[in-house]
């Protein structure tokens, strides 16, 4: 079974129904009915026409809810419209769904917890961890989201802002979660900078090729995570990296920083470095605190931190800790890393331990594992 076609092709459905009058809500739940159709019928019966298949089979299953229920009898003129099966087409919808699920209606916040999980297909647990709320609280924020669509024309899009917020939040879930979309999340950024002037979407653009640069050298030949500092460099894909950095020199020479475009300038210090050794850190400090003044985020003032351990020494970055919430992801293994360099052996193992307890996946559980034994064996 192929679930990484039903992935891609899902967004285009989701669209077809849209733009043939179905609310959202009901629109996303009969494309879920059949893409669960095609699991169970494709391994033995595979379509020629896998988009056409799915949009036939969603739109019955919209058509079959909107004729049970008799408040929406007003549907009634879509139910003698059904299209004959035909081939369907071609046309990439994904970009402009994004645009139509950041809807005016919704807050920025519901608007991409939306969009993640029925154009991106995370699941609510995924999309938790991204906003660092319990899961039941991103369950609700993602229904009331749907109850807040379901009677409203997608007629008037969203804002730019909104849709690089999913898109930087689907490439890191591609980039370091269970689900691959960065690619995909690069094709649409790709989309948005052709299609509208905004520095913030050439900065995520430059962000998502520079850090893409290094992907295969992130991880070993058995899936093990490769730190930074550790990555062979040679692998780094140097023609992305050039198109990043030059995506961003022309985003910042226009004076309308963003954090985006600060993200992707630590991240072309990195790429710029030929070994960690000689990684500008002091610069990054700076971008460092020119993002914390654009977002004021925990996560960013964490990886700051991480930085002033390095740019100044671990006790300037334990430090630096001090004034974080200790219960942040992440945190400890910050905190193990800092407390190793400092020369706590014994604190730095515990507090491996403890981040791997707390991994948000298989292969840093097992990175962070590996190094509390590494502390320990030493000991």
């Amino acid at each position: 079974m192929d679930t990484a076609l039903l992935r891609s092709l899902t967004p285009s459905v989701l669209a077809v129904l849209v733009r043939r009058g179905a609310d959202f809500a009901a629109a996303e739940d009969a494309v879920q009915d059949a893409l669960v159709e095609a699991v169970r019928v494709w391994p033995a019966d595979p379509p020629r026409d896998a988009k056409g298949w799915l949009v036939t089979v969603a739109w019955r299953r919209f058509l079959d809810a909107t004729r049970a229920e008799a408040a929406r009898r007003r549907r009634e003129d879509l139910v003698d419209e059904e299209p004959s099966p035909v081939p369907a087409s071609a046309v990439d919808d994904t970009l402009q769904l994004y645009f139509l699920c950041a809807h005016p209606s919704l807050t920025p916040s519901s608007a991409v917890a939306l969009t993640l999980r029925a154009v991106g297909g995370l699941t609510t647990r995924q999309i938790a961890q991204a906003y660092l709320v319990p899961e039941a609280t991103m369950a609700q924020r993602i229904s009331r989201a749907k109850r807040t669509v379901s009677d409203v024309r997608f007629d008037r899009p969203g804002d730019v802002a909104t849709v690089l917020r999913v898109l930087y939040l689907v490439f890191n879930e591609g980039y370091s979660g269970e689900v691959d979309l960065a690619a995909e999340a690069i094709r649409l950024t790709r989309q948005l900078v052709a299609a509208v002037d905004h520095p913030e979407a050439a900065g995520l653009l430059a962000l998502t090729l520079l850090h893409h640069a290094r992907r295969a050298a992130r991880t070993a030949p058995d899936g093990s995570l490769v730190p930074l500092a550790e990555q062979d460099r040679g692998s780094w894909d140097t023609r992305l990296i050039a198109e990043g950095v030059a995506i961003l020199q022309a985003a910042l020479a226009r004076d309308r920083l963003g954090e985006f475009q600060a993200q992707a300038a630590i991240a072309a210090l990195h790429a710029d470095a030929p070994t960690a050794g000689e990684t500008d850190w002091a610069q990054i400090v700076e971008w460092y605190d020119e993002l914390t003044r654009l977002t004021d985020s925990p996560v960013v003032r964490l990886n700051r931190a991480v930085a002033v351990g390095e740019a100044d020494g671990p006790r300037a970055g334990l430090a630096a800790l001090t004034a974080l919430d200790a219960s942040l992801p992440r945190y400890a293994a910050v905190s193990a890393y800092l407390h190793e360099r400092d020369g706590d052996l014994v604190a730095a193992a515990r507090l491996y331990a403890e981040a791997a307890h707390k991994a948000p996946n298989l292969a840093e559980r097992d990175h962070l594992t590996r190094q509390a034994a590494r502390l320990n064996a030493r000991r």
